[in-house]
């Protein structure tokens, strides 16, 4: 640990490690041989396509299995990515023209875009201290037309579902959870994506296990399984997902291509059984910086509605002020530790193209009606959300990390901290 008062190494002391410490891509840092053989096996049988070939292709249906299985639901559905997966699941829960979709007003693109190419209404709410959706700022958005509530476990940390749920129960509403940069998260013991009634999770590069893309689907509800499922394949439904269901309850419908081919599903099976390791190593890295700065005199840690399910994917701190964040962030660079703003999202109310409603038509029915031309974004329709992401600053966490790393992680924070805010 650093000695109290130390010199930071901005200003000329030394810093707390020789060489700059940084975190790297999850999933991918535990590729090994068994990745290898999935792929080898899809290439000597010939079979890349996921429901038939030369031989009998098993890898991606295998992984859906696999994944409903560790993530507590009755279904999965495997998917190209997870803009796909919020698609889908918009699909099923047969959101369209005229719907409107509540959902943060910091989380990525793809929420609010799926809303809109459905011909929806996003209406964007703002965050808490959790950076997640903050529950007190649904219930007031709630119209005769809001059909959804999007609960995005943003950053590793799950959204308080309790309060959530209770929300949507009351007023009938359908609750998608966006576990994209969350996959293996918890909530008070259950596995984000299994409390709401369509989960969807994004298997790209930057998530808990990678095939570099890719996404799922998961639901208990049959009927919202098939609807995705027809959605993810021009609208027909195949065998083993029949067999899934046990009797199909729909017809064709108009669908798009978002089938996950066996290469990308042979990764995935290697992926999902080295989840848990994933996510023992990550979170013990985060304990150890937690328990680290906790005492940190006049410390204001993020929000975390369940700490035990939280992923751990970074430590933040409220500095008060964009100015003392800013500080920190240099301050920790200096010290060989790389230290960042929340990350991963966008305010999206602030967007030029969001705010002038800038569709793939003029006429696109998402923006047309009453209401859709009513509405209005910009950065005075989220202060708070603003204001909260100006102000925290922080540490990313890795599963490769050593002992070592997070105690340096933990004196570094305990180093520069105090300085900035004093």
């Amino acid at each position: 640990m650093a000695a109290k008062g130390a010199k930071l190494a901005i200003d000329g002391g030394s810093p707390i490690r020789e060489k700059p410490l940084r975190p790297g891509f999850w999933g991918s840092e535990f590729y090994d041989e068994k990745e290898r053989v999935e792929l080898l096996d899809v290439l000597e049988a010939k079979s890349p396509f996921r429901w038939y070939g030369p031989k009998t292709p098993m890898k991606a249906l295998k992984f859906e299995q696999e994944f409903a299985a560790r993530m507590q639901t009755r279904f999965a559905l495997a998917v190209t990515s997870g803009t796909a997966a919020l698609q889908c699941a918009v699909a099923a829960l047969e959101i369209g023209p005229g719907d409107e979709v509540i959902l943060p007003a910091w989380t990525w693109h793809s929420c609010f875009n799926a809303v809109v190419l459905a011909g929806g209404l996003p209406v964007c709410a703002e965050i808490d201290t959790s950076f997640t959706i903050d529950p007190e700022d649904i219930e007031h958005r709630i119209t005769p037309h809001t059909k959804a509530i999007m609960a995005v476990h943003l950053q590793g940390n799950p959204c308080d579902m309790d309060r959530i749920l209770a929300i949507a129960r009351k007023h009938n509403l359908r609750v998608i959870e966006d576990c994209a940069q969350s996959v293996g998260a918890s909530y008070k013991g259950k596995p984000v994506g299994s409390m709401g009634d369509i989960g969807i999770y994004s298997l790209q590069l930057n998530k808990t296990i990678t095939a570099g893309e890719g996404g799922a689907v998961t639901t208990n509800n049959p009927e919202l399984f098939e609807r995705a499922s027809r959605f993810h394949d021009l609208g027909g439904f195949r065998a083993p997902h029949q067999n899934a269901v046990g009797k199909q309850q729909l017809d064709w419908f108009f669908g798009a291509n978002y089938r996950m081919s066996e290469f990308t599903g042979g990764v995935m099976l290697a992926q999902v059984r080295k989840l848990d390791r994933i996510i023992s190593s990550v979170r013990g890295n985060a304990k150890q910086v937690y328990a680290g700065v906790r005492d940190l005199p006049g410390a204001r840690l993020r929000h975390l509605p369940d700490p035990e399910g939280e992923l751990g994917s970074g430590v933040f701190l409220d500095f008060g002020t964009k100015e003392r964040r800013e500080r920190f962030l240099t301050a920790m660079k200096a010290e060989n530790v790389a230290a960042s703003r929340p990350g991963g999202s966008v305010i999206l109310p602030t967007l030029p193209h969001v705010i002038a409603k800038k569709t793939i038509h003029p006429n696109w029915p998402s923006f047309q009606t009453e209401r859709g031309k009513a509405i209005r974004y910009g950065a005075d329709t989220c202060p708070r959300t603003i204001d909260i992401l100006d102000r925290f600053g922080g540490v990313l966490m890795d599963p490769r990390f050593t002992r070592r790393d997070a105690e340096d992680i933990a004196a570094a924070i305990r180093k520069v901290y105090p300085a900035v805010m004093s």
